[in-house]
């Protein structure tokens, strides 16, 4: 921070990590840590013409970070000359984030160090993604995990589709759902005789996209908040096979990443009543570690209470990975009895 101003963090490593070729630049602290005040912009400069899911979400992060700023969509060589008082991004024939452009269609344009191309919004990310998470409210020991999360998972996808590595039909019939399929369905149609309707197409993506990257920012942030919270139920479990937590959150990662192998079921208050549940064996697919017994499958209130013996049984999935009861201490004795018949099937 200085004199009030919010400031650019460093990139990670404070060094060269050989992201970025010698023939674009030679250090990497060069390429993405120079300061800049954050409120000192006054326009936000792309391209004019049809809009595409880089430079929209691209606006998304530079909105947030620069709000008085203008977005000015144009080609014209006034415009997309690099100057104080301006960001330029998905135009102008060159990456200088000194300069403060940020472009990725010219030759030795900046690659990942697998060689994947950059769109506009992975530069922009990798050059202003950590201010925009402290704006967000991430707070900074978790910025460096948010931000290569929301890169790999969000930011990646985006610039391979955008730069051809990877085609939307990829997703088959689902292809037109994507993100950047929905962007793409904002442009006017052909025959839109209307001046500004692009324009209003392109505020109208940004606006939406902005709250599926908000989302997924917070997400991200809530898996670490999660994570901690869960490696400290594990611990309190010890070698027990149930794990208790205080309310409904994400738990598989922490559960592998604590290596807690011997856990078989998740306890779990929910509204008035509590939860039992499985834990997947991958992240994909419906297999368990143990099923709720078979007896309980399908299930519901006094047929339950007779097949398992316990008063406060209300249901149990036929699926066998819920089961729900009336109060802690009838989901903890179905869960001791899903345990005991789980190890005796072992």
């Amino acid at each position: 921070m200085g004199n009030g101003s919010l400031w650019l963090w460093p990139a990670p490593g404070g060094g060269d990590d050989g992201l970025f070729p010698r023939t674009v630049q030679t250090n990497w602290t060069d390429l993405f840590t120079t300061a800049m005040p954050l409120m000192s912009l006054r326009y936000l400069v792309t391209h004019s013409g049809g809009f595409h899911a880089d430079e929209v979400l691209a606006s998304v992060i530079l909105t947030r970070l620069y709000p008085e700023a203008e977005i000015v969509r144009s080609r014209k060589p006034e415009w997309i000359t690099p100057g104080p008082d301006r960001v330029i991004y998905d135009v102008g024939g060159v990456f200088d984030p000194e300069a403060g452009i940020f472009d990725h269609h010219q030759r030795g344009a900046p690659v990942r160090e697998d060689g994947q191309a950059f769109s506009s919004f992975g530069l922009i990310w990798r050059q202003f993604g950590r201010a925009y998470l402290g704006l967000l409210g991430v707070p900074e020991a978790d910025l460096e995990a948010v931000h290569a999360s929301f890169d790999g998972a969000f930011v990646v996808p985006v610039d391979m589709v955008d730069t051809g590595t990877l085609s939307p039909g990829s997703a088959g019939p689902l292809s037109a759902m994507t993100l950047p399929g929905l962007i793409e369905t904002l442009k006017p149609v052909f025959d839109e005789a209307d001046p500004e309707a692009e324009l209003r197409g392109f505020h109208t993506a940004v606006s939406i996209a902005r709250s599926f990257v908000e989302a997924r920012v917070a997400r991200s942030a809530a898996k670490l908040r999660a994570e901690a919270m869960v490696l400290a139920a594990i611990e309190r479990a010890g070698e027990g096979r149930v794990l208790e937590l205080p309310m409904g959150m994400p738990f598989r990662p922490a559960v592998v990443k604590a290596g807690a192998d011997h856990l078989l079921f998740v306890v779990t208050p929910r509204g008035d009543e509590w939860s039992l549940g499985g834990i997947r064996l991958k992240d994909d697919g419906f297999a368990q570690r143990a099923d709720l017994p078979a007896a309980w499958a399908g299930l519901t209130d006094s047929a339950l209470e007779q097949a398992s013996g316990v008063d406060g049984a209300i249901f149990c999935h036929t699926g066998r990975f819920i089961a729900t009861a009336r109060s802690r201490e009838a989901i903890l004795a179905m869960a001791n009895i899903a345990v005991e018949q789980a190890l005796s099937a072992a």
